[in-house]
């Protein structure tokens, strides 16, 4: 089993680029020494660790897919973390670090973390670093670690990859690196970078020892994408494909997300796949239907599958926080108990079903026809032209099409036809604001509050339709307690509140509608 670790660290050059003696405290033989951190507030004692040597072979596609969304996969030896590596970026200095047991080959665990990147691509050794590592560490009165500070001799050499303008195969570089400890405040990081700074040192250009090897031995710098295919600057492709791409490389990012069962993977996943097939329906005289179509079919069935478990969570949150707000008098029967049993029926065996969506044949083969696509993309004529006459456009047919089935459902008297029609005009809501978000950097302000009111419908709308599935659920669940010979008499009570709440949307709908379809509005996005 990987064990996670957050990591949040910062890394500084030397001067002259890292070679030699540096502007303050020297060394002898040009080796670096650290300022005198005791000063540093908060530290009461700088504790030498010694010297450690650390062999680390670093793990990549021959075209660099890991490194190209900064993700490190490393395999090393010396050191007390020894074993294997793979690094998540969360945010500028703070890495997630998911460690696997020393092998020879990629453990399970970690391959599967990548797959969504890798696909059938070779994970291969790239670079091989060595590191002879001075550790110091900084702790407080109590002897708690607050920072690990390393100044590192790196060697690196390039093991694989083609280098650019004669590139050497290895070069060399001393950095000083400080982590946070695990429970230490980030200010002493602040405190810790003033002193490094008066003793010369800057911070790092590069995020990782990798980029800066890569760089050296190969000519790429990690993070920087081949360009892309697509209608040219300032067209209304242009601006299409960015947002495709955009949805893309979410569904990549969050799958690894749902392996870590991290929260709201799930629905980010599935938020990418509905804007991504949203965008190819509202866009379809940018990019040609006869393609995006079977890819928009796929797209439906991955969030369809992933919908069985995120649906059941949601609904789940509902019933938990109805229940909460009855008073205890009014519980009556194992009320609490017999929720959870419930959901944990419907939820058995949801992970796995999951993760098993994302290992398929079917899934992988779907994100390589979404890449295939965005590096061919089929462009129709209306791609080249401008944006700011293609995207209103599509944007306002597909406000038409919210329209009708809003004023359809309010002609409609309360009952199931009436519910099932909202559901329809909630789904084309959500199409109209992704619409404008996908042409919102194009026409600027009036597609942003276009989306804001389409946010508001959506949610009355959608808030109509989650009271629809939490009854259904309820009447479930009565049903259960009855022929168990338990009061229902709480799960009807749940039942009527849900019901008044569904009627409340349905009145402050008409009032909502009338804000969101103010000839105003569609005339900014016009102009």
């Amino acid at each position: 089993m990987a064990d996670i670790k957050c990591e949040i660290e910062r890394k500084y050059e030397l001067p002259e680029g890292g070679r030699g003696r540096a502007a303050k405290g020297g060394g002898p033989d040009g080796a670096f020494e650290l300022p005198d951190l005791t000063g540093v507030k908060g530290v009461s004692r700088v504790r030498p660790k010694g010297v450690v040597e650390l062999d680390a072979v670093y793990y990549d596609t021959p075209d660099l897919r890991l490194a190209a969304d900064r993700l490190v996969l490393r395999r090393r030896t010396g050191g007390a973390d020894e074993g294997w590596h793979l690094k998540f970026p969360v945010s500028t200095g703070i890495r997630d670090e998911i460690r696997a047991p020393l092998t020879e080959s990629v453990p399970r665990e970690l391959y599967r973390l990548v797959r969504s990147r890798v696909r059938d691509a070779e994970l291969a050794p790239l670079v091989r670093l060595r590191s002879s590592r001075d550790l110091t560490h900084l702790v407080d009165t109590e002897g708690t670690l607050l920072a690990e500070v390393s100044v590192d001799a790196v060697q690196a050499e390039r093991l694989a990859g083609e280098p650019a303008d004669g590139q050497p195969a290895a070069t060399a570089w001393t950095e000083v690196e400080v982590e946070l400890g695990d429970d230490a405040d980030p200010a002493v990081l602040d405190a810790v970078e003033k002193k490094l700074r008066k003793a010369g040192l800057r911070p790092s250009a590069v995020g990782s020892k990798l980029s800066r090897a890569l760089a050296e031995t190969v000519g790429k710098v990690p993070g920087e994408k081949a360009g892309k295919a697509g209608g040219a600057a300032g067209t209304a492709a242009d601006h299409v494909l960015a947002y495709l791409r955009a949805q893309a490389d979410a569904i990549v990012a969050q799958d690894p997300a749902i392996r870590r069962d991290l929260p709201d993977s799930v629905h980010q996943l599935r938020v990418a796949t509905r804007r991504m097939r949203s965008a190819f329906r509202t866009y379809g005289k940018v990019i040609d239907r006869s393609v995006t179509d079977p890819i928009g079919e796929e797209l439906k069935w991955l969030a369809a599958e992933l919908g069985i478990d995120r649906d059941q969570e949601v609904l789940n949150e509902r019933l938990l926080a109805r229940v909460g707000e009855v008073p205890r008098t009014l519980l009556l029967g194992p009320v609490r108990g017999r929720l959870r049993a419930w959901n944990a029926g419907r939820r058995a065996g949801s992970r796995s079903r999951t993760v098993g969506v994302l290992d398929s044949e079917r899934y992988l083969a779907l994100l390589d026809r979404i890449d295939a696509l965005l590096a061919d993309p089929p462009l129709r004529p209306a791609a080249a032209g401008a944006p700011g006459k293609v995207l209103p456009a599509a944007v306002v047919k597909d406000y038409g099409r919210l329209a009708g089935r809003v004023e359809e459902a309010l002609a409609l008297p309360p009952g199931e036809e009436r519910d099932i029609a909202l559901h329809n005009a909630r789904k084309a809501a959500k199409r109209a604001r992704y619409a404008a978000e996908a042409a919102g950097p194009a026409l600027g302000k009036p597609a942003k509050r276009f989306v804001k009111r389409m946010k508001t419908v959506q949610t009355v709308l959608g808030d109509h339709q989650d009271s629809v599935v939490a009854r259904d659920a309820l009447r479930d669940l009565a049903i259960q307690a009855h022929a168990a010979g338990d009061s229902a008499f709480t799960w009807g009570l749940l039942y009527g509140h849900e019901e008044a709440q569904a009627a409340r949307r349905e009145r402050e709908l008409p009032r909502v509608w009338e804000k969101a379809s103010a000839p105003r509005l569609r005339a900014d996005l016009t102009g």
